[in-house]
């Protein structure tokens, strides 16, 4: 029949067309990434706090729950780890299932919307121009889009699986748990160290268990994997033994992170080895675990298994450094990334040498991705800077707390010397911006940096100010 014959095409075109008006919708949408990325986090924690003011989250009926559900969905999304409440005590087991949801929503969401749009970046100029004529190779499409989903969840599932087994058993044979309390706290400190939350649910976070490596080594492992972000992930899961063939990205997030652990787990055991208030009355291995982990919970975990209120001032300016820098990207992990860091390292390395081209292993950082690093971090010195004078204006702790605070709060790590408990409401909607700016904000002002440079078809006359 001629009308049947006809029909055939026409809904493959109808198909076709609609196919590429939904792929055209995404792209729009994530590359307005200060539009996409916040409203989705927005959303997040107005439906996890209003869970938690539900009267079955909490202990205490009678308890103002308004700030403290806020922080703690705020925390929660943002994987931070900084609480107003004890989770232990305050929040019923179902508040605490609702704070592990939040956890790992936040954690897959920024893993996902972070990768998309750093593929985005790449593909910026070629969505703009000609997003049919694009090969396959070069085109963000739906297909693509559920493979990263379905690419993150596996991930994230395995490594959270595996280390809640070794964590629950471990509960269930070394300590008075029966086998439900055990694969419950096992489950719960998987996805809270796999996703860089740093949420326990003990009273003193990890501190009575300092001592078990059967504990500290697994979760420190899961923070590691974790921080490193899901193309790095993919990358050396790929299993290229030779690192020459691994991107500068990768390069620069595993030998910066390699580094960066050494240097945190070093610093950490010369200046607290000693101390009768921190790692003085452990073991010879409790010191050295308690040392790992000193190096490990900065990179933006927020687990403790020492109270930083009694650490020295060494201690607290090396942990601020290590906090500030953060982990990976694309990841679980915060702060203005390692691979910003060691861009901006390697900027200066090549100044003081005289050189113009910045160069990484044989490939060359243009000037643009220089200027990305440069203003994320100094946006992120603002934010802390900021912080820290309105913290201090609204309270009356010293400048090492509150500055401490501050940088945890903005690089999503969630350590404190203890002061969180005592802010007032003011002090503490201050923290929740800083955790808000800190957990998407430098992914969408580099992403955002990224997919709006355009190059000038003009140049101006140039002229050299005075520096230093």
């Amino acid at each position: 029949m001629p009308g049947t014959v006809s029909k055939a095409p026409d809904r493959s075109r109808d198909r076709a067309k609609s196919r590429l008006i939904r792929e055209n919708t995404l792209a729009r949408a994530l590359l307005h990434p200060f539009r996409t990325v916040p409203l989705a986090f927005l959303a997040a924690i107005i439906v996890g706090a209003s869970l938690l003011m539900l009267p079955v989250s909490r202990t205490d009926i009678g308890a103002d729950i308004l700030m403290p559900a806020l922080f703690t969905a705020v925390s929660a999304v943002c994987v931070t780890g900084l609480v107003t409440v004890d989770t232990a005590t305050f929040w019923t087991p179902f508040g605490q299932t609702v704070i592990l949801g939040l956890i790992q929503v936040g954690g897959f969401g920024i893993m996902t919307l972070a990768t998309l749009l750093a593929m985005l970046v790449r593909k910026s100029i070629g969505i703009r121009g000609q997003l049919v004529a694009q090969t396959e190779s070069h085109t963000l499409n739906l297909g693509d889009v559920r493979s990263v989903l379905l690419r993150v969840a596996k991930i994230m599932v395995f490594f959270e699986v595996s280390t809640a087994a070794v964590l629950s058993l471990r509960f269930w044979l070394a300590y008075d748990h029966n086998l439900g309390t055990a694969l419950w706290h096992g489950v719960f400190h998987a996805v809270s160290a796999f996703n860089n939350a740093g949420f326990a649910l003990y009273s003193d976070n990890l501190i009575s268990l300092a001592e078990d490596p059967w504990i500290i080594v697994p979760i420190c492992a899961a923070i590691v994997v974790g921080g490193l972000g899901f193309p790095v992930i993919i990358e050396l899961l790929r299993g290229r033994k030779n690192s020459r063939a691994w991107t500068v990205h990768v390069r620069l997030t595993v030998y910066g992170t390699l580094l960066l652990l050494a240097i945190g787990v070093g610093f950490f055991a010369i200046f607290e080895w000693n101390r009768a208030e921190t790692l003085g009355q452990l073991s010879t291995g409790g010191k050295w675990l308690a040392a790992l982990a000193g190096g490990v919970f900065p990179r933006t975990a927020g687990f403790n298994s020492i109270d930083y209120a009694d650490a020295a001032p060494e201690t607290l300016l090396m942990t601020n450094i290590l906090m500030f820098i953060g982990g990976g990207s694309a990841g679980t992990a915060g702060g203005i990334k390692v691979a910003t860091f060691l861009v901006l390292g390697f900027a200066i390395w090549n100044e003081i040498r005289g050189r113009e081209q910045v160069t990484v292993g044989h490939r060359a950082i243009s000037s643009a991705v220089q200027r990305q690093a440069v203003t994320v971090a100094l946006l992120g010195v603002a934010a802390v800077i900021g912080g820290t004078l309105l913290i201090l204006m609204f309270t009356d702790h010293s400048l090492e707390a509150v500055l401490f605070e501050s940088v945890s709060a903005f690089a999503t790590v969630g350590l404190s010397t203890g002061i969180t408990l005592t802010l007032p409401p003011s002090a503490q909607m201050v923290l929740i911006v800083l955790m808000f700016i800190g957990r998407i904000g430098t992914v969408t002002v580099a992403s955002a940096l990224a997919v709006s440079s355009r190059p000038r078809r003009f140049r101006l006359p140039e002229e050299r100010p005075i520096i230093g």
